[in-house]
C-alpha cells in the first residue's frame, strides 16, 4: 500500500482465482492506485467503449492496476483474460477504494461524486 499524507493512493489486492498468462504462470497479487478524473473520462473516447459501454471497466481497470504478480504492463488484454469472478472482484474493489473520502471512510460507504462515477462502472460492468 502507498499513502499520501492523509489518505491511501494505492491498495494491495489478491485475486480470488488469478490471471494465467500465456506461459501458464498464475498471477494473483497486485496493486491498484486511486483513479483520476482522466481515468474515468479518457476511456469514453476509446472506440471499443463507444461501440460497447460494457467494455468501460476493462479500460479503466487496465489504467489503475499498476502491477499484477510479475506483470508490470497491465493492458486491456490482461483484464480481458481475467476470470469473471476476478473481474467482479476488481470492479468491487475499485468502487470501494475510490468511494472512500479523504477521511478514509470505510469501503462500501457512499461518497460524493466518486460514488456516482463508480456506480456507473458497476452498472456498465453488469450490462
Amino acid at each position: 500500500m502507498s499513502a499520501h499524507p492523509g489518505f491511501l493512493t494505492e491498495i494491495d489486492f489478491e485475486l480470488p482465482r488469478g490471471y494465467v498468462d500465456d506461459g501458464g504462470m498464475l498471477h494473483r497479487k497486485g496493486v491498484m492506485r486511486l483513479a483520476t478524473a482522466a481515468d474515468e473520462i479518457l476511456p469514453m473516447r476509446d472506440p471499443r467503449v463507444q461501440e460497447n459501454e460494457a467494455y468501460l471497466p476493462v479500460i479503466i481497470l487496465a489504467r489503475v492496476i499498476t502491477c499484477l504478480g510479475s506483470l508490470k504492463d497491465i493492458h486491456p488484454g490482461v483484464i480481458e483474460g481475467l476470470y469473471a469472478s476476478d473481474l467482479g472482484f476488481l470492479e468491487e474493489l475499485y468502487a470501494e477504494f475510490n468511494a472512500r473520502g479523504e477521511s478514509g471512510d470505510a469501503p462500501g460507504k457512499p461518497a460524493g461524486t466518486n460514488g456516482h462515477s463508480l456506480h456507473r462502472i458497476n452498472a456498465l460492468g453488469e450490462a
